[in-house]
């Protein structure tokens, strides 16, 4: 065996005992990954940009601890996502579905780089019109430059 596939071979390890418990796991590898699937969708209230299977607060080990339990129960993953948007709001996804109610959280990002783009173009457009001399500039320049170097 070479050293790069010991050395991924226990990175491996390393990553599979830090992602979750094994008291927590469920007995039926099915389950489990398809647990874990859900799980890398849903965020973590307390961390917020990450998802309650890469989190180690207490409030996402509940969070798991619901999904696994649901699986096991035999809901599909639409049910288990629905009860936990119900009980959290769309914010517990880290995909939210598009609809009329989070419409804003998908369109605001376009309406400030747009914003953006405007205020940048209105810049740059008042810096060129800002570059042309006035009367008294261009008779000065004119009487410097016929003077020469000092």
């Amino acid at each position: 065996m070479s050293w790069r596939t010991a050395l991924a071979a226990l990175a491996g390890v390393f990553l599979l005992a830090a992602a979750s418990d094994p008291a927590e796991r469920l007995p039926d590898p099915a389950q489990e990954a398809r647990a874990r699937a859900l799980m890398q969708d849903v965020r973590c209230l307390v961390c917020q940009n990450e998802s309650i299977d890469d989190s180690e607060a207490e409030l996402a080990k509940d969070l798991r601890k619901i999904v696994r339990e649901q699986v096991a129960a035999g809901k599909s993953d639409d049910e288990i996502k629905q009860f936990l948007t119900d009980r959290y709001g769309q914010f517990v996804l880290l995909r939210p579905a598009f609809d009329p109610a989070n419409l804003v959280l998908w369109i605001a990002p376009f309406v400030v780089v747009g914003f953006g783009l405007l205020l940048l173009i209105g810049r740059l457009r008042n810096r060129q019109a800002d570059a042309e001399l006035s009367q008294a500039e261009e008779e000065r320049l004119a009487k410097l430059s016929e003077d020469g170097p000092a």
